[in-house]
């Protein structure tokens, strides 16, 4: 896929990215290859590849899902400056 200079002053306005007169070619070249090496890849049979969360063959260790610590919720609300129904009074910001 070849990109002219339409194009290269279309997606350098989309991406706010100044390109220059004289770099237009240059750019559109550049930006041609990559769309190349994408149609490239897009051409590659994937039919018989398993889809992977991971390039190598490792399990996540998991820890035990169960409480570990004690519930605090007296004691931190103890030094509170305010609380009503276990929750914290904090003063209005947003009027």
């Amino acid at each position: 896929m070849s990109l002219g200079k339409t194009e290269v002053e279309y997606i350098s306005r989309l991406a706010a990215i100044e390109v220059k007169a004289d770099e237009v070619d240059e750019v559109a070249a550049k930006l041609s290859n990559i769309l190349d090496l994408f149609a490239q890849m897009q051409a590659a049979d994937t039919d018989q590849v398993a889809p992977m969360a991971h390039p190598l063959d490792q399990v996540q260790r998991l820890r035990v899902d169960e409480i570990t610590e004690q519930n605090q919720r007296d004691k931190l609300q103890s030094v509170a400056p305010a609380v009503e129904d276990h929750l914290y009074l904090v003063p209005q910001v947003i009027e």
